[in-house]
């Protein structure tokens, strides 16, 4: 089966409509290449465009971010070079969230840490018990560095989500808002479990990939506002935004990440509370 190639992002984001804070973070992003540099895992779901960091900081400026965390792409499997090459270029200003196995060892960690990783990246879409004991024992390594695991899931099909996420050592990241279609609505079990992992100070969620989830092709997506708008209010102190630039693995329209960003006041009409998810939030996560 061939490997479908994927579209490059819209490289003229429109502006924000809203004042954005000073140290704001996009918390989602990831680079590709140089392609010839980095070679990518023959089992790959997709082949992404060349994506390099000197276009995201296009991005970044355009929109008014002054931080990013770079997240390893399952493209890369297990070699964190591409991404902490990129962190490399401004490491007060960038964090990474990498991608490691079951076998990672504490001075791999270690070394990871001081090239400013601060989390590892689990893709549990489609979880077998070797990715769960892979995530339970990254968990008991990485909690001694004061780590967090970012998870890839659709909440609403992953079975036991509260039980299986309070009993890890470590705080757990929702990549996507959970990343379920949002006529599931929040009141889909799996969401109310999420949700009561972020009341309790044990989760964070990503409000990013609305394009992914939403039923609607462009942006304003209008029906993933009430699931972020429920996420803010499970508790504003445990979440972060995000861009996913440049939206890989995704075969409709490429989104505008202008528009996208124009969504949070639509979930945060209050700007002290986008200062929290965007700038405070962040901080406190990622260790700036």
């Amino acid at each position: 089966m061939s490997i479908p190639i994927c579209a490059a992002p819209d490289p003229n984001p429109t502006l924000p409509t809203f004042d954005m804070p000073k140290r704001a973070c996009d918390c989602h992003a990831h680079v590709f290449g140089p392609l010839s540099d980095f070679p990518m895992v023959p089992d790959r779901l997709y082949t992404p465009p060349e994506a390099p960091l000197s276009s995201y900081e296009h991005l970044l400026t355009t929109l008014g971010f002054e931080r990013s965390v770079i997240v390893q792409p399952s493209v890369y499997g297990t070699d964190n070079r591409a991404t902490l090459q990129a962190v490399a270029r401004h490491p007060d200003r960038y964090r990474a969230v990498v991608v490691v196995d079951g076998n990672v060892t504490p001075k791999e960690i270690a070394s990871f840490h001081q090239q400013g990783a601060r989390g590892v990246r689990a893709n549990l879409l489609f979880s077998g018990d070797k990715a769960m004991a892979d995530v339970r024992a990254i968990a008991r390594i990485i909690a001694d560095f004061d780590w967090h695991l970012q998870v890839l899931l659709d909440v609403t099909t992953f079975p036991d989500v509260y039980a299986f996420f309070d009993g890890l050592p470590v705080e757990v990241v929702f990549d996507h808002m959970g990343h379920f279609p949002a006529e599931k609505t929040v009141n889909a079990p799996g969401c109310r479990e999420m949700l009561k992992l972020m009341e309790k100070g044990k989760a964070w969620t990503k409000l990013s990939g609305a394009y992914r989830t939403s039923a609607q092709t462009h942006a304003p997506y209008e029906d993933v506002t009430p699931i972020a708008q429920a996420i803010i209010q499970a508790n504003p102190d445990q979440v972060v935004f995000g861009t996913d630039w440049p939206h890989p693995h995704f075969a409709k329209d490429m989104p505008n990440d202008g528009a996208l960003l124009d969504q949070l006041p639509d979930w945060a009409p209050d700007p002290e509370l986008r200062q929290r998810i965007l700038v405070d939030n962040p901080a406190r996560l990622y260790d700036f």
